[in-house]
């Protein structure tokens, strides 16, 4: 396995629509754990394609003790709302609080293609939706009020100069201190 290049807000890709995927592949299934390590060494609990560069319809996610490859997956149930604090794996140091459903039902493929079905809520709810979020080219900070975003975005001016090209290399044994919520 090998770490992936995390592409960060300013980059193309993280905007475009990505495509469902038709054929589970050999590469397709070491791109999966390729992202999977990716995603553990950056501390994060989901992490899509878009994000290392890739046009699939694929995310994987681990949180609240479940492990998902999440590939061509939507949302068919939504209740209520909640809000919690978020982080991204491409806009590093960034949080804010962001509404979200409370609960949701997703229906996407596993690994082996076959269909599933899971309701989600807390961190693994939130965690899903964010990474189809990531899927259709839409990030958190696309979910926060006008003032918020502003914030958030001078934030990152701020910090962007640390990714040149928009893409964040991960130094193995040197990343950055846990913080108490995760990034998604």
């Amino acid at each position: 396995m090998s770490l992936l290049d995390i592409h960060v807000l300013g980059s193309p890709i993280l905007r475009q629509e990505t495509e469902r995927i038709s054929t589970i592949t050999p590469e397709l299934r070491r791109l999966i754990d390729n992202m999977f390590e990716t995603m553990h060494v950056a501390k994060g609990v989901g992490l899509a394609a878009p994000q290392i560069g890739r046009r699939e319809r694929l995310a994987v996610v681990e949180a609240d003790d479940v492990r998902l490859v999440v590939i061509n997956p939507e949302i068919i149930i939504q209740e209520g709302s909640a809000k919690g604090e978020e982080g991204c794996l491409s806009i590093p140091e960034i949080y804010a609080d962001v509404t979200r459903f409370a609960r949701v039902t997703v229906r996407a493929q596993d690994i082996d293609g076959n269909i599933y079905e899971i309701e989600a809520a807390n961190l693994l709810g939130r965690c899903l939706q964010h990474e189809i979020d990531h899927l259709h080219g839409k990030l958190f900070t696309d979910r926060l009020s006008l003032l918020k975003k502003r914030a958030a975005l001078r934030e990152w001016d701020e910090e962007k100069i640390n990714y040149p090209k928009f893409v964040r290399v991960l130094p193995v044994g040197d990343l950055p201190p846990e913080r108490e919520s995760e990034n998604l």
